[in-house]
């Protein structure tokens, strides 16, 4: 089992800058890869970036590409989304995820989540 706890969400207004964490613990040696999702009131919840935590090989989602960076602490135990330049449509709970096999990380089946942060972005 992994447990993920996040921190870091807030309110903030529209360009500003938040960075969220996550603390993973409990076998997290049997995850391949880390995400960030994220869920807006009424919307699907949806995919923002990933990490494979052995190469450090990274993925966005267009809409935060080059705005976000995912990164991980030395000793892989910390997930970290720097949100710079933030949007009104930025505004949702993000969730930090976990996934253990090479095909659940490809195909996005994360079976780990935390409890979610909020964020608000104001215009």
């Amino acid at each position: 089992q992994v447990q993920l706890v996040e921190s870091g969400g807030g309110s903030v207004q529209a360009g500003g800058s938040l960075r969220l964490s996550c603390a993973a613990s409990g076998a997290t040696y049997s995850t391949n890869c880390m995400a960030w999702f994220r869920q807006a009131p009424g919307k699907e919840r949806e995919r923002v970036a990933r990490i494979w935590r052995g190469s450090g090989t990274t993925y966005y989602v267009e809409s935060v590409k080059g705005r976000f960076t995912i990164s991980l602490d030395n000793a892989k135990t910390t997930l970290y989304l720097q949100m710079n330049s933030l949007k009104p449509e930025d505004t949702a709970m993000y969730y930090c995820a976990a996934a253990t096999g090479t095909f659940d990380c490809n195909n996005w089946h994360y079976i780990y989540y935390g409890q979610g942060t909020q964020v608000t972005v104001s215009s």
